[in-house]
């Protein structure tokens, strides 16, 4: 696969990279898609989330009398659910949801279904939360932010703010 990132005011010489590509094509059929890019997280948000998580499941799972991994996940998937933008709602015929939501759980461990009533007759509202594993770096940096937030509430140090600063703005170059 082939793909050229530009900018607007790149646009002609982006037709003219694709134009040259016209010779090395084979006798099939081609698909050409422009989308917006966005740049994509790094493991390192991805590691730092943990690290959070892993801290505050260490200070609440006595208080909460679970295991630390189950409120390791639940506070992954508490987060998620509280910072927005990461999810859609879909009206399913009431046979259908719950084979929805057990194929979109499949995808991992922050990919949730709420059910909520609609209001058509037959059918039921889903809201499917996408998990962090597809984030893009402004959704990451909600969801640590939100994470962060949660562990100065409960005493837990976290990086500080101006170290936390200059890993966000290494996600986004």
């Amino acid at each position: 696969m082939k793909q050229r990132i530009f900018e607007k005011s790149e646009a002609f010489k982006a037709i003219a990279w694709l134009s040259n590509l016209i010779p090395t094509l084979k006798d099939k059929k081609y698909i050409v898609t422009v989308k917006e890019y966005k740049q994509k997280r790094s493991l390192d948000a991805n590691a730092y989330c943990w690290v959070l998580i892993d801290k505050l499941a260490e200070k609440l799972h006595s208080t909460l009398k679970q295991d630390t991994e189950d409120v390791k996940k639940q506070i992954y998937q508490k987060a998620i659910r509280d910072i927005g933008g990461v999810s859609d709602t879909v009206c399913v015929l009431n046979k259908s949801v719950d084979k929805l939501c057990r194929a979109w759980e499949k995808n991992g461990l922050g990919w949730q279904t709420e059910t909520l009533p609609s209001k058509i007759e037959g059918c039921t509202n889903v809201i499917v939360y996408y998990g962090s594993s597809v984030y893009d770096t402004v959704q990451m940096s909600r969801l640590i932010d939100s994470i962060v937030q949660e562990c100065r509430a409960q005493g837990i140090e976290t990086m500080p703010p101006y170290e936390l600063e200059v890993l966000k703005q290494e996600w986004t170059n």
